[in-house]
């Protein structure tokens, strides 16, 4: 059986002063540490999860932008093309006004042309029939 004597007591007053002496000087300070290391551990944490959401804010910012920029350049490149079909309209009005004036110049002058040699055909005509009578007839007219 277990004896309670005297060495028992002082083996547990011992036990009771490494206790607190190992408490004073290893587990106080080792706490006091991982206390430390929790609490960096935490603000490294936190400022992380902002560095994340400033980053997170920075690329909407940046999307945004590029969706406007794209937009932009939607929207000026639409204007450019109606610019372009609006020139390319006037252009070929002018281009067909021009051939429309040059083919009526051209029918004014192949009428005027055509009113000429009929003249002349006519006048050669007359001057045919009548030199083709004479000499049916064999006197002058």
């Amino acid at each position: 059986m277990i004896e309670l004597n005297l060495a028992f007591i002082v083996q547990m007053i011992n036990f009771g002063i490494l206790v607190l002496v190992l408490n004073i000087f290893l587990y106080k300070p080792i706490r006091g540490i991982l206390s430390e290391r929790r609490q960096v551990i935490d603000s490294a944490r936190e400022k992380a999860a902002s560095v994340d959401l400033e980053v997170q804010e920075k690329m909407a910012q940046y999307e945004a932008r590029l969706r406007d920029a794209k937009n932009e350049a939607a929207g000026r490149r639409a204007e450019a093309l109606k610019l372009a079909q609006a020139e390319e309209s006037a252009l070929l009005d002018r281009a067909r006004k021009e051939a429309a004036d040059s083919l009526g110049a051209i029918r004014g002058k192949v009428v005027k042309e055509v009113a000429e040699a009929r003249a002349l055909l006519v006048k050669q005509a007359e001057v045919l029939s009548s030199d083709i009578c004479e000499k049916i007839l064999g006197r002058s007219l």
